[in-house]
């Protein structure tokens, strides 16, 4: 039976590695398996911007690729999270009783998805934030250089 708060944490914490992709749906899935290359990508990003400081160009462009994983990964949480325990057996648990105990919300569900909303949103804002801020530095950096 998968439990949908293990899925919940699963997804809100280990997520950007895959963890809930495999443990709802086992070792053959490809998204679990390519979901780490993105948060790898990102981490790299954030590994540049320490090497060759925040005018680095690809830096601006990798780390968002990090923040977008980890707010997708907040967003599938709460989906999961949100999720009927009708639903949630139908889908993950197709021999069970559509109100099995493993589809039901706990209190620690909800703390899952409090967390996922406050982090989630957090993250993607800094990663919108970031990325447009270094993009328009860099434009108008190009039109200082052009109007010289």
């Amino acid at each position: 039976m998968k439990n949908k708060t293990l899925a919940a944490w699963l997804t809100f914490a280990g997520g950007p590695l895959g963890l809930h992709r495999f443990y709802l749906r086992g070792f053959g899935d490809l998204l679990g398996w390519a979901l780490p290359v993105p948060t790898a990508l990102g981490l790299y990003g954030i590994e540049r911007v320490q090497q060759y400081g925040l005018d680095d160009p690809w830096s601006w462009v990798l780390i968002p690729l990090l923040g977008f994983t980890l707010a997708g990964c907040a967003l599938n949480a709460i989906i999961y999270g949100l999720m009927t325990p009708e639903k949630w057996n139908a889908r993950f648990n197709p021999g069970a009783a559509p109100d099995a105990p493993a589809g039901r919300t706990q209190w620690l569900t909800i703390g899952a998805i409090v967390l996922a909303l406050l982090v989630g949103t957090t993250v993607l804002m800094a990663s919108i934030a970031f990325s447009f801020q270094r993009y328009f530095e860099y434009q108008v950096d190009e039109a200082r250089k052009i109007s010289q």
